[in-house]
Protein backbone atom coordinates (compact mmCIF):
# COMPACT_ATOMS: atom_id res chain seq x y z
CA UNK A 1 0.00 0.00 0.00
CA UNK A 2 1.46 3.34 -1.11
CA UNK A 3 1.54 6.23 1.31
CA UNK A 4 0.56 9.74 0.25
CA UNK A 5 3.01 12.10 1.92
CA UNK A 6 0.75 15.06 1.25
CA UNK A 7 -2.04 13.39 3.20
CA UNK A 8 0.29 12.06 5.89
CA UNK A 9 2.21 15.28 6.51
CA UNK A 10 -0.62 17.75 6.05
CA UNK A 11 0.14 21.42 5.97
CA UNK A 12 3.47 21.20 7.82
CA UNK A 13 5.83 21.11 4.79
CA UNK A 14 4.06 24.15 3.34
CA UNK A 15 4.31 25.91 6.68
CA UNK A 16 8.07 25.36 6.75
CA UNK A 17 8.40 26.74 3.22
CA UNK A 18 6.43 29.85 4.09
CA UNK A 19 8.42 30.39 7.29
CA UNK A 20 11.67 30.11 5.30
CA UNK A 21 10.39 32.63 2.74
CA UNK A 22 9.38 35.02 5.51
CA UNK A 23 12.85 34.70 7.05
CA UNK A 24 14.36 35.79 3.74
CA UNK A 25 12.07 38.81 3.53
CA UNK A 26 12.78 39.92 7.10
CA UNK A 27 16.52 39.31 6.65
CA UNK A 28 16.39 41.54 3.58
CA UNK A 29 14.80 44.24 5.69
CA UNK A 30 17.50 43.88 8.33
CA UNK A 31 20.23 44.02 5.69
CA UNK A 32 18.86 47.36 4.48
CA UNK A 33 18.36 49.01 7.86
CA UNK A 34 20.74 51.85 6.88
CA UNK A 35 19.73 52.17 3.21
CA UNK A 36 18.08 55.56 2.62
CA UNK A 37 14.59 55.27 1.18
CA UNK A 38 14.33 51.49 1.69
CA UNK A 39 10.79 50.34 2.48
CA UNK A 40 10.39 47.38 4.86
CA UNK A 41 8.35 44.51 3.39
CA UNK A 42 6.56 41.53 4.84
CA UNK A 43 3.66 39.23 4.07
CA UNK A 44 0.68 37.97 6.01
CA UNK A 45 1.67 34.43 6.95
CA UNK A 46 -1.87 33.28 7.75
CA UNK A 47 -3.26 34.59 4.45
CA UNK A 48 -0.43 32.96 2.47
CA UNK A 49 -0.97 29.64 4.25
CA UNK A 50 -4.70 29.82 3.57
CA UNK A 51 -3.99 30.33 -0.15
CA UNK A 52 -1.67 27.32 -0.20
CA UNK A 53 -4.29 25.18 1.56
CA UNK A 54 -6.99 26.27 -0.90
CA UNK A 55 -4.94 25.18 -3.89
CA UNK A 56 -4.36 21.66 -2.53
CA UNK A 57 -1.33 21.32 -4.78
CA UNK A 58 1.64 19.28 -3.60
CA UNK A 59 4.95 21.11 -3.48
CA UNK A 60 3.40 24.49 -4.20
CA UNK A 61 5.90 27.29 -4.52
CA UNK A 62 5.68 29.06 -1.19
CA UNK A 63 6.32 32.54 -2.52
CA UNK A 64 3.43 32.24 -5.00
CA UNK A 65 0.89 32.60 -2.20
CA UNK A 66 2.79 35.31 -0.37
CA UNK A 67 1.93 38.83 -1.49
CA UNK A 68 4.63 41.19 -0.25
CA UNK A 69 3.29 44.32 1.37
CA UNK A 70 4.99 47.40 2.74
CA UNK A 71 5.18 47.74 6.49
CA UNK A 72 4.03 50.94 8.18
CA UNK A 73 6.70 52.17 10.59
CA UNK A 74 5.95 53.16 14.16
CA UNK A 75 8.39 56.08 13.86
CA UNK A 76 9.22 57.92 10.65
CA UNK A 77 12.85 58.37 9.72
CA UNK A 78 14.35 61.42 8.08
CA UNK A 79 15.87 59.46 5.17
CA UNK A 80 12.60 57.66 4.28
CA UNK A 81 13.77 54.23 5.46
CA UNK A 82 10.90 52.34 7.13
CA UNK A 83 13.00 49.54 8.65
CA UNK A 84 12.97 49.63 12.44
CA UNK A 85 15.76 47.48 13.81
CA UNK A 86 14.04 46.36 17.02
CA UNK A 87 10.79 45.53 15.24
CA UNK A 88 12.55 43.52 12.54
CA UNK A 89 14.69 41.65 15.07
CA UNK A 90 11.60 40.74 17.11
CA UNK A 91 9.75 39.54 14.00
CA UNK A 92 12.76 37.52 12.86
CA UNK A 93 13.06 35.89 16.29
CA UNK A 94 9.32 35.10 16.41
CA UNK A 95 9.44 33.63 12.91
CA UNK A 96 12.46 31.51 13.87
CA UNK A 97 10.61 30.13 16.89
CA UNK A 98 7.54 29.43 14.75
CA UNK A 99 9.80 27.64 12.23
CA UNK A 100 11.17 25.43 15.01
CA UNK A 101 7.63 24.66 16.17
CA UNK A 102 6.59 23.68 12.64
CA UNK A 103 9.69 21.53 12.30
CA UNK A 104 8.82 19.77 15.57
CA UNK A 105 5.31 19.03 14.30
CA UNK A 106 6.72 17.70 11.03
CA UNK A 107 9.15 15.46 12.93
CA UNK A 108 6.26 14.12 15.00
CA UNK A 109 4.37 13.34 11.79
CA UNK A 110 7.39 11.42 10.44
CA UNK A 111 7.64 9.47 13.68
CA UNK A 112 3.96 8.64 13.42
CA UNK A 113 4.44 7.35 9.86
CA UNK A 114 7.27 5.08 11.05
CA UNK A 115 5.26 3.44 13.80
CA UNK A 116 3.46 0.23 12.76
Amino acid sequence: MAISFDNALGVHPHTLNLRAERSKVIAGNLANVDTPGFKARDFDFQAALAQVELRHQPHTSSSAGAELMYRNPYNNSIDGNTVELGVEQAMFAQNAMDFETSLTFLNMKFRGCRQP
